[in-house]
């Protein structure tokens, strides 16, 4: 994907075996699409690895230095297809795991809200200053 422009995947490697059954649908992507990925991308660099014995995957580097490895083994040559352009589409960033689901920079006064929070309906005819209006409150109001 483009940051301000620039295409953050900078290089990607394809490694695979030449003699491994589970390296077939890489070979056939090497020769059908992999010549049409470099016309269609000439800012990335393709290199491709013969590693003998092992299972085939598509490695990222992208510009700030993050490595992203997918293994792509009894893959057809479209599915690894998309692999590749999921890789050279991301930005590269590391995956944080949020502690929370609710990410504020200013956290509530009151509190978070759930559900075991008691809402009691209030009359207000026992006011003094009002006449007959009702609303609700909060059960933390009333201690």
């Amino acid at each position: 994907m483009a940051m301000r422009g620039v295409w953050q995947l900078q290089k990607l490697v394809v490694n695979y075996c030449d003699w491994g059954g589970s390296s077939r649908g890489i070979r056939a992507f090497m020769e059908s699409h992999l010549p049409a990925l470099k016309e269609k991308n000439p800012q990335l660099e393709v290199v491709t690895q013969l590693v003998r014995g092992q299972h085939p995957n598509l490695k990222g580097i992208y510009k700030n230095h993050n490595e992203r490895v997918v293994c792509v083994r009894n893959l057809a040559p479209e599915d690894i297809m998309l692999q590749a352009s999921r890789l050279r589409c991301s930005l590269g960033r590391k995956v944080v795991k949020l502690r929370t689901r609710h990410v504020t920079k200013r956290p509530s006064v009151q509190g978070t809200w759930t559900t075991e929070l008691k809402m009691n309906t209030v009359l207000l005819l026992d006011l003094p200053f009002v006449s007959s209006y009702s609303f609700t409150l909060c059960s933390f109001c009333f201690v």
